[in-house]
């Protein structure tokens, strides 16, 4: 996408709005002329008088059009959340790093997700998905607080049509739910993987991503390296210029925010990524 400037953004016009969960919605964009993005890169996106916010892009890039799933829980999110459909709205990027995937054809795909950490998933899970015969088994491992949090159960009928092995798990249970209660590393024990030929995408809040990467290499014998995970809490102008998102010497908006674990460990002898 061209940009005449570093902050400025390009206004588009929403063309459609999913209430997916209460207080998450998707969004629907057109692709600016020129726009490609890779799994795992994100997007300022801003209104004139409120502010911006960096979020991740949910579609593929495969996909004819941008998806945004934005959480209502801010300042600029509260006025985004009461947009309507032929709005508009500003955009920037994309910004950071990717998830490395191409690396990993052949192999087996485990997906470990918490919450609203289901949406910069869901670009890469949908692009391995329109590739389906270069990767193995794919796995998602998906929890969230309660069955009315779980994110696009929607689409949960066409990813296990599509050969996904989807385990879903919740904090709390309501009166219809017959599933897994306990977080998602508990789901860890109902599977067997190959750990050798395994890779492991992970997201979600970050004492789910601590524990979730700690048990996949110590319990499951995943190798360190091959476990990913996206860290966009710290977040904030997306190209390295205010230093909000410093850890060590690692810029989370360019040098991330995508990491594998080992460096996740060594930036938490510097501050907390979590």
């Amino acid at each position: 996408m061209k940009q005449e400037a570093l902050f400025l953004p390009t206004i588009v016009s929403i063309k459609e709005i999913r209430q997916e969960i209460p207080l998450v919605a998707t969004f629907r964009l057109p692709k600016p002329d020129g726009f490609t993005h890779k799994p795992g890169q994100f997007l300022e996106v801003s209104l004139f008088g409120k502010g911006e916010v960096p979020i991740s892009i949910s579609s593929p890039p495969s996909y004819e059009d941008i998806l945004l799933t934005i959480r209502n829980s801010g300042y600029v999110t509260s006025f985004i959340h009461k947009l309507k459909e032929g709005d508009k709205i500003g955009i920037r990027g994309p910004y950071g790093n990717s998830f490395p995937y191409e690396e990993y054809k052949g192999y087996d795909v485990l997906f470990v997700g918490g919450g609203i950490g289901l949406a910069p998933l869901r670009s890469l899970l949908w692009e391995m998905l329109y590739h389906r015969d270069d990767f193995g088994r794919i796995i998602l491992l998906y929890g969230a607080r309660t069955p009315a949090d779980l994110l696009y159960p929607w689409q949960y009928e066409e990813y296990e049509r599509k050969g996904v092995e989807l385990l879903l798990t919740v904090d709390r249970g309501d009166e219809k739910w017959t599933g897994n209660v306990g977080v998602v590393t508990t789901l860890f024990d109902k599977i067997k993987i190959e750990p050798e030929r395994t890779v492991a995408y992970v997201c979600g809040p970050g004492i789910m991503i601590r524990f979730a990467l700690r048990d996949l290499v110590e319990k499951l014998g995943i190798p360190a390296h091959n476990c990913i995970a996206t860290l966009e809490r710290h977040m904030k102008c997306g190209v390295g210029k205010c230093g909000h998102c410093v850890i060590g010497e690692k810029y989370v908006c360019i040098d991330g925010p995508v990491f594998r674990y080992p460096e996740i460990k060594m930036m938490e002898r510097f501050d907390d990524p979590w």
